[in-house]
């Protein structure tokens, strides 16, 4: 459950305001009197799921006002018991979506660039690095786990579903720097040590397939989803993590050796996955209704929407058919070596 509570001056008319929030059916409300400082409080208790059709009724009724404030806080438990009635099938078919304004803050807070970002990052690439030298998998398991990658990659997405090209940007900068920061420190590491080519956990990071694509569009589909439904996140993190990380991390130390051509075959895993990440998580974000607010709105991040589902899904083809044509090449080469 969640409270969604209003303060607002009470020169506000009341009657549209109640009359709106209650069309979005809360389970409980309350409009206090005005207190001595001239301000009235709405409070409306909603189930987890709902409360978005009566939030976006106050941003509208309070476009015009000043001094008003909304806060949504989440219950975790009340008395007396709710008695369920709601008929079975209605609630099968009802959506379980966290509020566009929580998911805001959250996914916006998970974009933003500094230090503990850019450590996390450094942190992750070196036990990813070093992992993948040493074949060690649970040393590269570990650096998924603290790898921050998850944030920028989803805001990007959630941003191209609002229409939100601040946050665009904003996600774009911080998921490239991640990437490039990863990029140069197993780089750096690669010239530094002796690479290991025969490691298995460095090697399967230089071979491709369709399959490939199928792993990371169901990590962005199933990071995306549970952002969208307010689960906790840090199992897709590591979901997101493995499609990313370990080839980032196999690219750089290939280059830092001079193997270019397993770079290449690294950076074109780490390529299919990014942008697989992102049309899975668009496309989730799109069916879970993570929309804007008001039509003009709605007809910007329109645009975006296509915009972003026309290069993921050219690029996608594009990548995949490149891996399509790689992984034949393998299996000529190895039915080759066979019969030699």
């Amino acid at each position: 459950m969640r409270l969604i509570e209003l303060s607002f001056p009470e020169s506000v008319d009341t009657q549209p305001l109640l009359k709106s929030c209650l069309r979005a059916g809360p389970l409980d409300h309350r409009l206090e009197p005005p207190d001595d400082r001239g301000r009235r409080v709405l409070r409306l208790y909603f189930k987890s799921g709902d409360g978005q059709e009566a939030i976006d009724a106050i941003q509208g009724l309070m476009a015009d006002t000043v001094d008003w404030r909304l806060v949504v806080i989440p219950i975790e438990a009340t008395l007396p018991k709710e008695v369920e009635e709601e008929d079975p099938e209605a609630r099968k078919k009802r959506k379980t979506l966290a509020l566009r304004e929580e998911l805001f803050e959250d996914i916006a807070s998970g974009a933003q660039l500094n230090r503990d970002f850019l450590v996390l990052t450094a942190l992750s690439a070196v036990v990813a690095a070093l992992g993948l030298n040493a074949n060690n998998v649970a040393a590269v398991i570990g650096a998924m786990v603290i790898a921050p990658l998850l944030g920028p990659i989803l805001a990007f997405s959630f941003a191209s579903a609002l229409g939100d090209l601040d946050l665009m940007v904003k996600s774009a900068r911080t998921a490239i720097v991640g990437l490039t920061l990863g990029l140069a420190i197993s780089f750096a590491l690669g010239m530094a040590l002796s690479v290991n080519t025969l490691s298995g956990e460095l090697v399967s990071r230089t071979i491709v397939g369709v399959d490939t694509t199928a792993l990371a569009l169901v990590s962005g589909a199933a990071a995306a989803l549970s952002i969208s439904t307010g689960v906790a996140s840090a199992l897709v993190g590591v979901m997101v993590a493995v499609a990313l990380l370990p080839p980032s991390a196999a690219m750089g130390l290939y280059a830092g050796e001079g193997e270019w051509t397993l770079a290449a075959r690294a950076g074109l895993m780490l390529s299919i996955n990014v942008v697989s990440v992102n049309l899975a998580a668009l496309f989730t974000y799109r069916v879970k209704g993570v929309r804007p607010r008001t039509w003009l709105e709605r007809k910007s991040a329109k645009r975006s929407v296509f915009v972003n589902y026309a290069v993921w899904a050219v690029l996608i083809v594009a990548l995949t058919i490149a891996a399509w044509q790689v992984a034949i090449y393998d299996a000529n080469l190895a039915a080759v070596l066979r019969r030699g």
